[in-house]
C-alpha cells in the first residue's frame, strides 16, 4: 500500500469519525446519518479491503470514543455493518467496472440496506442480551431505515462517480 493511499484511507476514516459525530439526527432508534459516504468513496475508488477498513476503524474509533457505550459485548456488532458495508461496496464496484450514476445507485443502495439490516440483527441481540427488547423498538422503524437509505444513496450517487473519477487521479 503506497502512503498515498494510507492517506487517504486515514483521511477517509477521520471523515467518518466526524460524520458520525456531527450528523446524525436520531429518533428512539433510528438514526440518520451522513458517515457511510466515506465508506463508499473507499469501497468505489480503492476496493473492498479499503472500504472494509474505513468501517472497521471509524466504525471502531465512533463505538470506543464518542457512542457513550465504549467497548461492550456486542461493540463488534455495532461495527459489523460498517465495515461489511464497505467491502461489499468494494466487491460490488469491481464488478461493476465504470461507476456510472444508476450503478453507484444500485451499489449505495445494496450496502444501505445491509447496515439497516445488520443493525437491526445488532439491535435484536443487543436488545435480548441487555433485556429491553420490544418488537416495536426493534422491527417498527425498519421501512422507515430502508426509505432513508434509499434517498442518501440517490443522494450519494449524484456526487460519488465525479468524486471517485477526480480521486482516482490523486490516489493511483
Amino acid at each position: 500500500m503506497t502512503l498515498k493511499k494510507l492517506t487517504v484511507l486515514a483521511m477517509l476514516t477521520a471523515i467518518y469519525v466526524v460524520l458520525s459525530v456531527l450528523t446524525p439526527i436520531k429518533v428512539i432508534n433510528f438514526k440518520f446519518t451522513l458517515e457511510a459516504f466515506p465508506i463508499l468513496v473507499a469501497g468505489l475508488l480503492m476496493g473492498p479491503y479499503e472500504g472494509l477498513l474505513v468501517g472497521l476503524l471509524g466504525s471502531g474509533i465512533y463505538q470506543v470514543l464518542f457512542s457513550s457505550y465504549g467497548i461492550t459485548p456486542t461493540t463488534i456488532l455495532w461495527m459489523l455493518p460498517h465495515f461489511f458495508s464497505g467491502f461489499l461496496c468494494g466487491v460490488l464496484a469491481r464488478k461493476a467496472g465504470n461507476l456510472t450514476t444508476v450503478k453507484v445507485i444500485i451499489i449505495a443502495t445494496i450496502c444501505a440496506f445491509s447496515v439497516t439490516l445488520l443493525n437491526t440483527l445488532a439491535l435484536y441481540v443487543d436488545s435480548k442480551l441487555y433485556g429491553y427488547y420490544s418488537a416495536k423498538l426493534v422491527f417498527g422503524t425498519l421501512l422507515l431505515k430502508f426509505a432513508a437509505g434509499f434517498i442518501l444513496s440517490v443522494l450519494y450517487a449524484l456526487i460519488l462517480p465525479k468524486l471517485i473519477a477526480q480521486l482516482k487521479k490523486i490516489v493511483r
